[in-house]
């Protein structure tokens, strides 16, 4: 489980982006929000969407990363 951040100020496109605690992007402390402890940068989007409309995970931190089991 990964502790995650809603940054307060939007990034260049206009979204806010959403870091884990270890992420080397996050914002200061006073530029971002707690959302909580998740799983996946995924789960943390729902609760960022109670706060902001316009969020997005980040690149670095919040890859999604998919494993193929083949049998």
């Amino acid at each position: 489980m990964k502790f995650f951040y809603l940054s307060s100020n939007p990034n260049e496109k206009g979204l806010y982006e959403i870091h884990d605690r270890d992420c080397e992007h996050i914002p200061n402390s006073y530029e971002r929000d707690y959302l909580g402890p998740y799983n996946t940068g995924k789960e943390a989007i729902r609760k960022a969407l109670t706060i902001r409309k316009e969020v997005t995970l980040c690149k670095n931190c919040c890859k999604i990363t998919v494993h193929s089991i083949y049998f």
